[in-house]
């Protein structure tokens, strides 16, 4: 009897956890048996690593083999473990040393042909085997610059099974793979191009500088699309920390740009109307994997023509924005993602969606009414600013009166005031005003009476909920901190009710 093992990791949303690859061979009719929870990719992959054994130029044992996949109650989902099997039946069979493959880690998928493939999820799974002590990691050549944002672990690309044998024997070892600069990420679409829309753009650079969510409406052709497209441009680079954490999600997503292995700018995504409950916040019937709320952690969310979305998904949003995260529970376990996004809505006023407004439409008071409350009020209530755009006059469009401002330009008003606002929060784990709570709102930055008063007023006639009382203080504050000011006066109240209040006002 002989016996053989090595290491793979398995996923969990983007948490990896090391899973051990034992080979147990005795003698039998051939046989290959493999155990330990895996889905139907992982047991085809016993067909995948004969092939690509025998592609390799090695043989494939003829014994009774017996695969473990350690801890056997955690189930194994995906292509990734092919070359850690392959690995550790070469071993057990004699045709590499056993000591070869008992502290490395395997990650790749096998082509018929002996080709080792990329696969999604490859940094979580080198950040889990780092933290469990793994000094070396063999990937597919195509992920290796991915899993070499790892400082702490050695990177060894592979382009085929006959390399790692090679390597495994010692006749060729596979050499440390260094990973090249980043390249530049192109620039975002320029908020100059917006023309007029004076209080949009004020919307976006409020919300921008405070990590607020938006909300817009307004007839065609508004710009309610392109203010949310420039919307990523106003928000400052991720740092170190917070570019692995967006990489991590786009990696298991699959969604990874091809020669970019590090996000570095906040990401935008836009799914369409039809997108389904599962696209918009993830899940799947195999593999849990992340939907578009989680792809736009740490950026923006943008749902237009919000109405149209099925009210059950719109809904869907609302415990994931409070907490920031979103767990998916399956009958074979659950997979938890982070989404702190921001989200924008945009809307038509009513159905027909007259550019000309209110003269033109064609809706009644019914029709419009109907389309308004597909947009439940526990939602609306989430969102911080909410605008109502006006259609572009003639003047704005042909008479500006001068070239509006750039993104670098607003950007750099959006970095001073959410500089202003971390240290301000230092040491309490927030930096944005948005995610202050309430309680800390009253009783350690407490607006004084006097500059409340309009907004406790819209409190007493019904105008505002608790919560977006709490919400409007943070608003005052974010409009505060992009005037410099050190606490909101009245007319920083006054702003930030009026866009919170302007839509329903509407």
């Amino acid at each position: 009897m002989t016996l053989a093992r090595t290491w793979s990791v398995g996923l969990a949303g983007v948490h990896g956890a090391m899973v051990e690859v034992e080979v147990d061979m005795a003698a039998g009719v051939p046989h290959v048996a493999l155990v330990g929870l895996p889905d139907a990719v992982v047991r085809q992959s016993v067909d995948r690593v004969r092939a690509a054994v025998a592609n390799a130029g090695a043989t494939f044992p003829q014994r009774r083999i017996t695969i473990g996949l350690s801890p056997a109650s955690m189930p194994k989902q995906g292509s990734g473990f092919d070359l850690a099997l392959a690995a550790a039946v070469l071993a057990a069979g004699g045709t590499v040393p056993q000591e070869s493959v008992d502290r490395l880690v395997f990650l790749g998928e096998l082509g018929l042909d002996g080709s080792v493939r990329g696969i999604r999820g490859v940094l979580p799974a080198v950040l889990a085997a780092a933290r469990a002590g793994r000094s070396q990691v063999v990937v597919p050549a195509a992920n290796a610059d991915e899993a070499a944002l790892v400082e702490s672990i050695d990177v060894l690309g592979a382009h085929s099974l006959a390399q790692v044998m090679a390597h495994l024997s010692g006749r060729e070892p596979l050499t440390r793979h260094v990973r090249g600069p980043v390249p530049e990420v192109p620039a975002p679409p320029d908020l100059g191009d917006v023309v007029g829309q004076a209080a949009g753009r004020r919307a976006v650079e409020v919300a921008a500088a405070g990590g607020h969510h938006l909300f817009l409406a307004g007839p065609p052709g508004a710009g309610k699309t392109m203010l949310a497209e420039r919307l990523p441009g106003l928000l400052p680079p991720l740092d170190e920390g917070a570019a692995l954490e967006v990489t991590a999600i786009h990696s298991v997503a699959g969604t990874l740009p091809p020669g970019a292995p590090l996000v570095t700018r906040p990401t935008f995504e836009a799914p369409h109307h039809s997108a389904t409950m599962a696209a918009l916040i993830g899940g799947g019937s195999g593999q849990i994997r992340p939907g578009a709320l989680c792809r736009a952690h740490r950026g923006v969310l943008f749902l237009d023509e919000a109405p149209e979305f099925p009210r059950a998904v719109l809904d869907t949003l609302r415990q994931p924005l409070e907490r920031g995260q979103v767990t998916i529970h399956r009958a074979a376990g659950s997979a938890t993602f982070p989404c702190r996004a921001q989200l924008v809505l945009a809307a038509n006023p009513c159905p027909c969606a007259s550019a000309a407004g209110d003269t033109a439409c064609t809706c009644s008071p019914l029709e419009r009414r109907r389309y308004r409350s597909r947009l439940s009020g526990p939602l609306l209530d989430r969102i911080d600013l909410r605008v109502e755009l006006p259609p572009v006059t003639r003047a704005a469009w042909l008479d500006g009166l001068g070239p509006p401002e750039t993104t670098a330009e607003v950007a750099r008003r959006v970095a001073a005031a959410r500089a202003a606002a971390a240290q301000r929060l230092a040491g309490t784990g927030l930096t944005l005003n948005s995610q202050v709570p309430g309680r800390l709102l009253r009783e350690r930055w407490a607006v004084p009476r006097p500059a409340l008063r309009l907004a406790e007023r819209a409190l007493e006639r019904g105008a505002l909920s608790v919560r977006g009382f709490d919400r409007v203080v943070r608003v005052a504050w974010t409009v505060a901190d992009l005037a410099g000011r050190t606490m909101p006066g009245a007319d920083d109240v006054a702003e930030a009710l009026g866009m919170r209040l302007q839509r329903a006002a509407a």
